[in-house]
């Protein structure tokens, strides 16, 4: 069973009468209908002021998902259509918006579901051909993403995690480089190896090269990689903590940004830095107060095991300088005080305040949302300890996400221009709407990638 997607203008449409008020009567950016016993979607035309591509890829993502529940096996569309329809914007990237929103409004993670329904209607784009696979690339890349994220805690671990980025990678351009236990103690990577003591599972480091241009600049980009945590010593309460096999967000949209890169033989010159532990309470686990000595010098009581991020990207930032990074973006589900700030709808971005500008451009495009935030400066006192050099909490009881931030910073190269982006509220959606389906969101996947391009033009 096939569809065809018209126009609300199109001819079989308004020259009659009873169709055309029954289309003009619908609520919403488009609707279904029969014409001489076909099916066809008819898109509704969106106000100017509304018009965006994230807009676009919504109402596809809607479309898709209401097309998979009929069980309809296949959607036709012109390019020509999808232009006409979205006519304000650019033909291109409309229809690339259009496929993207399409294939991640069909998104399904049911590896666990006896009976699942994993129902699809395939769309055929007549034209474009170029901006179809741009939509397509980029659309599997969120998917890779939201699947490193919706996976089950004892499936990924940092025992395997690592191989399937290797899997991921392999056969491509990119290189990776796994780093294990007895090689994080050769290279000091001390904040990695304290988080990871309580957990069953031996911590890892990741590092993915790709070099779509050897002349330019090298990004770094650093994702937290925590696979399930508990809170530590410092444990978490609630009634549900499932979702905190998700807090490795940071790790997974570098890992789709890098596929997205490499799938688009994008000319960057970019490396993927990717700490990987568990944060799990046992007798050999971290406890507050014990000190960790970093392999610059600096050393870092440890207030609260629950805020573990901060003491392995630190590690990774580190990391980013030995390899001579000129700029840095680290990724992080780092903090509830992110959400309070800024809620579900969009991250926070921290750092150079130029560069947070031109992200912020880049997310307004392309759908994954950032609001530049404030280092304050004389917040950083607040970090104090009386035992080692800093602590890795704030004596603040506010500005949880600032002083997180100011807490990464000690830890960024001096020669390199840093970014920190902490997703917390944007690690899943609780319904599904638009292109996002009811669990991992994929965020940051495509901001990450375009940024790189855009800083590497």
């Amino acid at each position: 069973m096939a569809v065809t997607i018209l126009l609300e203008n199109d001819k079989r449409v308004v020259e009659n009468e009873a169709r055309k008020q029954y289309v003009s009567r619908q609520k919403g950016t488009h609707c279904s209908l029969l014409l001489d016993d076909e099916q066809v979607v008819v898109l509704k035309e969106v106000k100017e002021k509304d018009l965006t591509l994230e807009k676009v890829r919504s109402i596809a993502g809607d479309i898709a998902r209401g097309l998979a529940a009929q069980k309809v096996e296949k959607a036709l569309v012109g390019d020509d259509t999808i232009a006409a329809a979205f006519a304000k914007l650019d033909k291109e990237k409309a229809v690339t918006a259009f496929v993207e929103g399409w294939d991640l409004g069909s998104y399904h993670f049911n590896s666990y579901k006896s009976k699942a329904d994993d129902s699809k209607a395939e769309l055929e784009v007549a034209g474009s051909a170029e901006a179809v696979q741009a939509g397509q690339i980029r659309a599997a890349a969120m998917a890779f993403s939201r699947d490193l994220m919706n996976e089950v805690s004892n499936v990924l671990n940092p025992e395997t995690y690592p191989d399937v980025l290797k899997e991921k990678f392999a056969g491509t351009t990119a290189e990776v480089t796994v780093y294990g236990k007895e090689q994080l103690e050769k290279m000091e990577m001390n904040g990695v190896l304290t988080v990871c003591r309580g957990s069953k599972y031996s911590p890892s480091f990741v590092e993915i090269a790709y070099q779509g241009d050897a002349s330019k600049p090298l990004v770094a980009l650093v994702g937290k990689g925590v696979t399930f945590d508990t809170g530590g010593i410092s444990l978490k309460s609630g009634k549900d903590l499932s979702d905190m096999r998700m807090d490795m967000g940071g790790s997974a949209a570098v890992a789709g940004a890098m596929q997205l890169l490499v799938q688009s033989n994008a000319k960057v010159n970019v490396v993927a830095l990717i700490p990987i532990v568990e944060n799990a309470p046992d007798n050999t686990a971290v406890y507050p107060g014990e000190v960790i000595h970093y392999k610059n010098g600096t050393t870092v009581q440890v207030g609260n095991t629950d805020a573990e991020g901060r003491l392995i990207l630190a590690d990774a930032l580190l990391r980013a300088g030995e390899l001579d990074a000129e700029y840095i973006v680290d990724i992080a589900t780092l903090t509830g005080a992110i959400v309070n700030a800024l809620g579900t709808g969009l991250g926070g971005v921290f750092g150079d305040e130029e560069l947070s500008h031109v992200m912020k451009k880049v997310g307004d495009e392309n759908g994954d949302f950032v609001w530049p935030m404030p280092l304050v400066d004389a917040y950083d006192k607040t970090l104090a300890s009386d035992y080692a050099d800093m602590n890795n909490i704030s004596t603040l009881n506010f500005a949880g996400s600032i002083t997180a931030g100011l807490f990464l910073r000690r830890f960024v190269p001096e020669n390199s221009k840093w970014l920190h982006v902490d997703m917390a509220g944007m690690m899943n959606h609780s319904s599904a709407s638009g292109y996002y389906a009811k669990s991992a969101t994929g965020y940051g996947a495509r901001l990450l990638a375009d940024y790189t391009v855009k800083i590497s033009e």
